[in-house]
């Protein structure tokens, strides 16, 4: 069995850069929805709104994008020296990055919702759908590292 190349390593590093950024975004979004949730003039509704807006579109969609292309190519080249398909703690992962985007277009949806309707809901269910990806992120980085099946 030969050894990863120097080109799978660079995949690897860029992958983990853009996991870190599409999470840090999976984070901070929510947070907005709770201050946003918790304003009441117009001036900060709307800079709520320009700031969910940007980070949506200019942080999260690409790096979710570079998570997934980065992702397909290690599976793609790293299956010829890991074997991810014999391993059940890959498929498991693949279900919760699948709930992840799933989340990450449940973020885009209620963003679209406080658009002119920042009481949409209330600051206390934004706190709590603003820890649903720490807890994905636990259970993903336990089973790509401790890889328990």
């Amino acid at each position: 069995m030969n050894a990863p190349s120097d080109a799978f390593f660079w995949i690897k590093a860029l992958h983990i850069i853009a996991v870190v950024c599409w999470f840090a975004a999976l984070f901070y979004l929510p947070r907005l929805y709770v201050y946003h949730a918790m304003s009441d003039d117009t001036v900060s509704h709307q800079r709520f709104e320009v700031m969910e807006r940007k980070l949506y579109r200019g942080i999260m969609w690409p790096a979710m994008i570079a998570t997934l292309i980065t992702a397909h190519f290690l599976v793609d080249w790293g299956d010829q020296f890991y074997h991810y398909h014999e391993a059940l703690w890959f498929y498991l992962k693949v279900a919760l990055v699948g709930l992840l985007v799933i989340y990450h277009f449940v973020c885009g949806y209620y963003r679209k919702k406080l658009i002119g309707n920042a009481h949409y809901k209330t600051h206390k269910f934004w706190r709590f759908f603003n820890e649903m990806p720490t807890l994905l992120l636990f259970a993903i980085v336990i089973l790509v590292v401790v890889k328990p099946f």
